[in-house]
């Protein structure tokens, strides 16, 4: 009968490759510095180990070992990035990786340069970690201008902005007459980043729109409370 093994029995057996490297190395230093007796063939086989291997996984009836990425690219700050189209982690049965500065991002948009990410992604992503990336990519003027926004109203760091072009997009897509895309551009006070929420077309203003992602609350208000 065939055993099961669950993730959590894999990872708590796991050995990284980095943590041999010392090993290694102190054994190195052993055979090569001090001249201490040694098993040649054990120690060519663990050399190889380091050299060719990623992760291990030591159970207790077998043994299962991973093969290093065939490619593997960072940014300046170490993280995990490849922006070209290229998956940042590639392995040779075709598993991959794509990341953004350190942040997993989907094939549909790591396989395709970042230079060329359009803006109208916005419209359908859902998940706001990629939203954020999307717009410190593209740039806040190009989403603008791309996607025909205009601004009805500000309030502090809060801007109401209307999608002409939306309407026109979905016309093409849809029968029904779509409803206008109103988006409110938020300004984080200590990080410079922009985020963009999507509020009902029929508000107006900025300090609307506000109160209305605050569940009812008005933005001074939402301030004292907080």
């Amino acid at each position: 009968m065939q055993e099961e093994v669950s993730l959590y029995e894999l990872s708590d057996d796991a050995i990284h490759n980095n943590s041999l490297i010392a090993e290694c190395c102190f054994y190195d230093f052993c055979i090569s510095v001090l001249n201490l007796s040694h098993n040649q063939k054990k120690w060519e086989i663990f050399q190889n180990i380091i050299e060719n291997c990623g992760w291990i996984f030591d159970l207790d009836s077998y043994c299962i070992i991973s093969n290093r990425p065939t490619s593997l690219f960072f940014d300046e700050q170490n993280h995990l990035h490849e922006s070209n189209g290229k998956p940042a982690i590639e392995y040779a049965d075709g598993f991959k990786v794509y990341a953004h500065h350190g942040t997993w991002i989907s094939e549909k948009y790591g396989s395709i340069p970042s230079s060329q990410w359009k803006s109208e992604r916005l419209l359908s992503e859902e998940n706001a970690e990629l939203r954020r990336i999307l717009i410190q990519v593209i740039g806040y003027n190009r989403i603008c201008k791309e996607l025909g926004a205009i601004e009805l109203d500000s309030w502090n760091e809060y801007t109401l902005l209307k999608i002409e072009n939306y309407t026109e997009l979905e016309a093409r897509r849809s029968t029904n007459p779509p409803e206008p895309m109103h988006l409110l551009k938020m300004t984080c006070p200590s990080t410079g980043h922009i985020h963009f929420l999507r509020v009902p077309p029929d508000i107006t203003s900025a300090r609307e729109a506000i109160t209305w992602i605050n569940w009812g609350v008005d933005p001074e208000e939402f301030e004292i409370q907080t």
